[in-house]
């Protein structure tokens, strides 16, 4: 359940190449404050996967309720489990 919340943001997320830094850096608009930096895309990838999984289990900790993605990956059944 977690694994294809994780792949559906994945498949949310933008790229953008910081040319002064030679860094790639991605985000998730639909997930506030997830963003990571990789030296490569695929680095910035595996970074981006990480940040989502602390995201998830912060807001599980805190209570906060974890917003649906919208993605064929994600069953309805798994969505309401995490906005319930």
């Amino acid at each position: 359940m977690f694994a294809e919340y994780i792949q559906a943001a994945l498949s949310k997320a933008t790229h953008e190449i910081i040319e002064d830094q030679e860094l790639f850096y991605g985000e998730i608009t639909e997930l506030r404050g997830v963003w990571a930096t990789g030296k490569t895309l695929e680095e910035c990838g595996e970074n981006l996967k990480g940040v989502i999984e602390g995201w998830i289990a912060l807001r599980l900790r805190l209570g906060l309720a974890i917003p649906p993605i919208p993605h064929p990956a994600c069953l309805s059944s798994d969505i309401a489990f995490f906005t319930s």
